[in-house]
């Protein structure tokens, strides 16, 4: 499949957000169309063996999206047809994360295995129709007789009478045959072009406890037999899926046209999300888990939905992500960057602006009065002046950045250096009057003049000043813990066929700063409060964050890198 490298941000769809699925369902839901009358009906079908990512979050947008753009519903179902990889603590995450980005499925929640009953008696019907047989060859000696592109496969038990097939596919439901005895094998063709149609397996045995039904069953249903009764059962009119599932179509239409359910859905693949320093498979992200190389799923370095959430990512902001992406038919890759510029983006119109220190060298004001302490309003939002001004206090000692002071200036330095002025934001004006040194020479602390009559941070007499920088009241701030995340990955294609994903690790992903200052306003915030701190970035309070001990996240920095293309 010929990869489509996409322009970060390109929004793929076509006027008023319609792209090619639409214009499928339009067909079909027009006059004539296979659902004329009827009302669009899709689902979100996860499997739940982990937890969603950001590539989920995309089908998440297309299949609520796509039904509630023609009036239709969209069902969440859980594909729990395999016992051995499902737990009930991904059910309960998945349908959280769902509510988070914004989504609802009303009453229309089911799990494949509420299905596997009828399953069973479509398969009976398949077996009586001379449409499936019980192959006794072992899962090597299936691939043995696989064939190739000129030779057909083979299995000697294809023309096993349906009596006898019958008879031991009930058999292998009471439980007389271990795992790997047998499996039920469709009849349709064993030189199709299409592999996936050479007589595909469709039950096999296993002999463990599923996670709703216990031990009800020994017998489950493949996927792709699944796949197509579920939806078929469920009404829905179209089956929204990602592309590797194209080649299965097939067998998708071939299993819905031959039981007796009324219903026929159409399947309609999509290309999968891609970003670039990422991988988004389930069993990648979990050798990150269990080895350790992250904090957990919800690690803020993680794709996943619970890692971003941590991180500072609103649900705003990755539904915007989704929707201007736009769909795709051949794969594609989304820069990083336009995930962050979405953030960016509401985060600008929604983060209360704060000032926050993190690598912190003392200020002393030595014409500032010691005991006088006053207090400025600070406007919280400038993009949304409702939100009104905040009281922030000054004294004559203050936190600022210790790289916003040289004692030797390069050229173009405009921030503090001996003889020059620089305005405190919203403060006064100051003028650098040297510092003080320790006796190994390291600098401890920054001597500044202030000018009373600057009050706001504008000088009485108009001169210009070139420089102006943030700043905290040291006699108020509150001590906090700053973390620093970068890309998990080095490689912009980490996920690549030729490489060790776990080769690509980025060692500096992370970075923890324990002694950084913030304003007092913070003192009592809670997860998941975001703000910008002036000059810094967008940060966000972390889960762990305590009175007494606050945690920040680095959400994403100031600087917007990424360029819209028009």
């Amino acid at each position: 499949m010929a990869e489509e490298r996409c322009a970060p941000g390109q929004d793929l769809t076509s006027e008023a957000g319609k792209n090619f699925i639409h214009t499928f369902i339009e067909e079909d839901i027009g006059l004539n169309g296979q659902f004329q009358g009827q009302r669009v009906h899709t689902r979100f079908p996860p499997e739940p063996n982990g937890y969603l990512h950001i590539g989920h979050a995309k089908a998440i947008s297309i299949d609520f999206g796509s039904a509630d753009k023609y009036g239709g519903v969209c069902n969440l179902r859980m594909d729990d047809t395999n016992p051995t990889k499902e737990d009930v603590e991904y059910v309960d995450a998945i349908r959280e994360d769902i509510h988070w980005l914004g989504y609802d499925w009303g009453d229309r929640f089911y799990y494949a295995s509420d299905y596997f009953e009828q399953m069973y008696q479509f398969a009976l019907e398949l077996i009586s129709k001379g449409l499936a047989y019980v192959c006794e060859l072992s899962q090597e000696e299936v691939k043995a007789l696989r064939g190739d592109t000129n030779t057909p496969a083979r299995s000697p038990y294809r023309d096993r009478p349906a009596e006898e097939s019958l008879s031991l596919f009930q058999r292998m439901r009471a439980g007389e045959f271990p795992d790997g005895a047998m499996t039920l094998r469709a009849k349709i063709d064993l030189a199709s072009g299409n592999f996936n149609m050479r007589d595909p397996v469709i039950y096999r045995i296993n002999h463990m406890a599923h996670h709703r039904t216990k031990d009800a069953w020994c017998i489950y249903p493949m996927y792709d037999y699944a796949h197509p009764i579920e939806d078929a059962l469920e009404g829905i009119t179209h089956s929204l899926c990602s592309l590797e599932f194209e080649d299965h179509r097939p067998l998708y239409n071939w299993v819905r046209d031959h039981i007796s359910c009324p219903s026929k859905p159409r399947q309609i693949e999509f290309a999968r999300l891609g970003i670039n320093y990422t991988v988004m498979s389930k069993r990648k992200l979990r050798q990150l888990v269990e080895q350790n190389l992250v904090s957990g799923w919800d690690d803020p370095r993680m794709p996943t939905l619970r890692g971003l959430r941590r991180l500072g990512y609103t649900p705003a902001s990755i539904r915007s992500f989704c929707e201007r992406i736009g769909v795709a038919k051949a794969a594609n890759t989304v820069e990083f960057r336009f995930l962050e510029h979405c953030l960016r983006e509401d985060l600008n119109q929604t983060a209360f602006r704060v000032m926050a220190v993190l690598r912190p060298i003392r200020l002393t004001i030595t014409n500032y009065p010691q005991d006088k302490h006053e207090t400025f309003l600070v406007e919280n939002n400038p993009e949304r002046p409702e939100d009104g001004d905040r009281p922030v206090s000054f004294s004559s000692d203050l936190w600022i950045e210790e790289d916003d002071f040289m004692e030797t200036p390069f050229k173009k330095y405009y921030r503090l250096f001996p003889g020059n002025e620089v305005r405190l934001k919203g403060a006064y004006v100051i003028r650098c009057t040297g510092c003080v040194k320790d006796t190994a020479g390291n600098i401890t602390q920054v001597l500044a003049e202030y000018d009373p009559e600057s009050r706001g941070g504008n000088p009485a007499d108009g001169r210009k000043i070139r420089g102006t920088i943030h700043w905290v009241d040291a006699s108020t701030a509150e001590d906090a813990q700053v973390r620093l995340y970068d890309n998990l990955f080095i490689d912009p294609d980490p996920d690549a066929p030729d490489k060790n994903f776990l080769d690509c690790l980025n060692p500096n992903s992370l970075e923890i700063l324990n002694d950084c200052k913030v304003e007092a306003s913070l003192s009592g915030v809670s997860a998941p409060a975001s703000f910008q701190f002036m000059r810094l970035g967008y940060f966000c309070a972390d889960p762990d964050s305590r009175p007494g001990q606050l945690i920040f996240n680095r959400s994403v920095s100031l600087k917007d890198s990424f360029k819209m293309k028009k």
